[in-house]
């Protein structure tokens, strides 16, 4: 379940960027609509219900990887929308102070920045989309 809705939700942003762009406002919309009112909310609820340090009891997971994962998709996409999910930013800090999460999120790290349009543009050209 966890990863199914990290899944859902990361395509939507992942792909934001490749939409048409007479379609880009209205699939922002959605995407903050969902994040908001739907997919962190679960997440936050899963935290507070067992009232442990990680989605699956007192253990990392590989879904706490990937949620936090997706925590910095939503947070490069729009900072506010984590503003009401404190449960979700202090699993978000938890993982990010892990050490070797810590050394991995540095500067100049394997970690890729978010893609700008320059980018875009020449993955375009690349991939013929």
């Amino acid at each position: 379940m966890y990863t199914e809705g990290v899944a859902d939700l990361g395509e939507m942003i992942l792909l934001w960027p490749l939409c048409p762009p007479d379609q880009k406002n209205a699939k922002l919309t959605l995407i903050r609509e969902r994040t908001t009112n739907r997919y962190l909310p679960a997440f936050e609820k899963v935290l507070k219900s067992h009232g442990q340090d990680y989605l699956v009891g007192n253990k990392l997971s590989k879904a706490d990887i990937h949620l936090v994962e997706l925590l910095y998709y939503v947070e490069e996409l729009d900072s506010s929308l984590l503003a009401n999910f404190p449960l979700l930013k202090g699993l978000k800090t938890r993982v990010s102070n892990l050490p070797a999460v810590k050394k991995f999120l540095q500067p100049g790290s394997q970690r890729k920045p978010p893609g700008t349009e320059k980018t875009l543009e020449q993955a375009r050209k690349i991939f013929k989309f």
